[in-house]
C-alpha cells in the first residue's frame, strides 16, 4: 500500500497548483525580485565612458573579469551598480565556513543552534560590507588606471565608486536574503542563475550565427548539444546521487509502553562540496592571466610570460592544474563542511548507532571511511564535467558559453527550486485533506 506521502505526490497537478495561492504568491515576489536585479544590472555608474570600457573590458574578458561578468549577468562588462554581484557575499561565507572549523569561538557558535547560526549570519554581513569597499576601491583605481575610460578621475569618483558598487552588493544581499524568505527557493543562488542564464540566449543566438556563415559545420554544432545535454542529464544523475548509511535506534520504554526499535538512514551526498570546488579552482587559476593582462607585458620576465601563455584556455598546464584544484577543493570543501565526529556524537546522544559499528570514534572512523570513498567518485564526477567544454572549446575552436561552473550552478539551482514548489504543493494539499476528514468528522458527530 502506497504511504499517504506517495499519494500526495501522485495527485499534484495543475489543478493543485492553481488552488495554491500562497506558492502563487511566492513566484510571482521571486519573479519580480530578479526582474529589479536585472534592471539593476543596466544601471551604469556615473563617469565612465561606455565605449573606451567596452574596449578595455574586451581585452581582459578571458581572464577572471569574465568570470565575474558572467555570474554578474553582464554587470562588469556595463560596469553597472550591481557589478561586484553576490559574489563578496560568498565570498564572505566561504571565509566564515572556514573560520568556523578553526576558531573555537565561531565553532561554539555553530553548536548552539538558531541564535548561534543568527550570530554567524551578522559576521557574514560584517565580511560582505568590509570585500566589498576592498574590491569596489580596487575597480576604482583599476578603471583611473586604465587609460581613458574615467572622464575625471580622482577622489570624488573613487568615493562615489565605492560607495555605489558598495551599496549595489549590499542591496542585492538584502534582495537574496527577501527571496529566500518570501519567495522560492535560496535567494543568493537564484540571483546567480539569473545572472548566468540572461545571457543564454544571446550565447545560443551567436553558435547560430556562426553556423549560417559557415564558420561552424552543423557536425560541430550538433556535438555542442549534445556534449550539453550530456552534462546536464550527468549533473542532474550525480547530484542526486547519496549513499545511506542504515541507522538503527534501540528499543525504549515510555511508561508502561515498549516501543520497538525504529531505523532511518544517514544521506550523505556523492557531491558535498557542490560548485565551490571549480569556482575556487577557475578562479585561482584565472587570477595570473588577469594580473598580467593589467601589467605590461614588456616589463614581466620572461619565465612570467610563459607561464601566463601555458595557462591559457585548452592548454595542458592550464588542463591538469584545473582538474587537481578541483579534486583538492572536493576534498577540502567537504572536510569543512561535514563533520563526522560531530555526526557521530549527535547520533550517539539519541541512541542511534551504525550496526556492526560501535557508537563513538568507531563510527565517526566508519562516516569519514564512507565519506572519502564517495568524495572520490564525487571528484572525478567534478573534474570530467568541467573539463569536457574546455576540451570543446580547445579542440573545435567553439564559444561554449555555459562552462562546467555554470552548468553546475544552473542545473543545481533549478533542481532545488523545483523540490521546494513540489514541497509547497505537497504542503498545500496535505492542509486541505486534514481540512475534508474534520469537515467528515464533524457532519458524522452531528448525526
Amino acid at each position: 500500500m502506497a504511504s499517504a506521502a506517495e499519494q500526495l505526490a501522485a495527485n499534484l497537478n495543475f489543478a493543485s497548483f492553481a488552488k495554491a495561492e500562497d506558492l502563487k504568491k511566492r513566484i510571482w515576489f521571486t519573479l519580480g525580485a530578479l526582474l529589479v536585479y536585472r534592471l539593476g544590472t543596466y544601471i551604469p555608474m556615473p563617469g565612465i565612458n561606455p565605449e573606451a570600457l567596452a574596449q578595455a573590458f574586451a581585452q581582459q574578458s578571458s581572464g577572471i573579469l569574465g568570470l565575474f561578468n558572467m555570474f554578474a549577468g553582464g554587470a562588469v562588462g556595463r560596469m553597472a551598480i550591481f557589478a561586484l554581484g553576490i559574489m563578496p557575499y560568498i565570498s564572505a561565507s566561504i571565509i566564515i565556513q572556514l573560520m568556523t572549523s578553526v576558531v573555537p569561538s565561531l565553532e561554539a557558535l555553530k553548536k548552539e543552534g538558531e541564535q548561534g547560526r543568527k550570530v554567524i549570519n551578522q559576521y557574514t554581513r560584517y565580511g560582505t560590507v568590509l570585500l566589498a569597499l576592498i574590491q569596489a576601491y580596487g575597480i576604482a583605481v583599476g578603471l583611473e588606471s586604465s587609460g581613458n575610460i574615467v572622464s575625471d578621475p580622482g577622489v570624488f569618483f573613487r568615493v562615489s565608486t565605492i560607495l555605489t558598487l558598495t551599496g549595489g552588493t549590499m542591496f542585492l544581499m538584502w534582495l537574496g536574503e527577501q527571496i529566500t524568505s518570501r519567495g522560492i527557493g535560496n535567494g543568493i543562488s537564484l540571483i546567480i542563475f539569473a545572472g548566468i542564464v540572461a545571457n543564454l540566449p544571446a550565447a545560443i543566438a551567436n553558435l547560430l550565427e556562426l553556423g549560417r556563415t559557415g564558420a561552424l559545420s552543423a557536425s560541430i554544432i550538433l556535438l555542442v548539444i549534445v556534449v550539453a545535454i550530456a552534462c546536464i542529464a550527468g549533473i542532474v544523475f550525480f547530484e542526486r546521487a547519496q549513499r545511506r548509511l542504515l541507522i538503527q535506534y534501540p528499543k525504549r520504554q515510555v511508561g508502561n509502553r515498549m516501543f520497538q526499535g525504529d531505523t532511518s538512514h544517514l544521506p550523505l551526498k556523492l557531491n558535498t562540496a557542490g560548485v565551490i570546488p571549480p569556482i575556487f579552482a577557475s578562479s585561482l587559476l584565472l587570477l595570473p592571466v588577469t594580473v598580467a593582462n593589467f601589467a605590461n607585458t614588456s616589463e614581466l620576465p620572461g619565465w612570467a610570460t610563459a607561464v601566463v601563455a601555458s595557462l591559457g584556455h585548452g592548454r595542458p598546464l592550464y588542463m591538469l592544474l584545473y582538474a587537481a584544484m578541483i579534486a583538492f577543493f572536493a576534498f577540502f570543501y567537504t572536510a569543512v563542511v561535514f563533520n563526522p565526529k560531530d555526526t557521530a556524537d549527535n547520533l550517539k546522544k539519541h541512541g542511534g548507532f551504525v550496526p556492526g559499528i560501535r557508537p563513538g570514534d568507531r563510527t565517526a572512523e566508519y562516516i569519514d571511511y564512507v565519506l572519502t570513498r564517495i568524495t572520490v567518485i564525487g571528484a572525478i564526477y567534478l573534474v570530467i564535467i568541467c573539463l569536457l567544454p574546455e576540451f570543446l572549446i580547445s579542440w573545435a575552436g567553439v564559444p561554449f558559453y555555459l562552462g562546467g561552473t555554470s552548468l553546475l550552478i544552473v542545473v543545481s539551482v533549478t533542481m532545488d527550486t523545483v523540490a521546494q514548489v513540489q514541497g509547497h504543493l505537497l504542503a498545500h494539499q496535505y492542509e486541505g485533506l486534514v481540512k475534508k476528514a474534520k469537515l467528515r468528522g464533524g457532519k458524522r458527530g452531528t448525526r
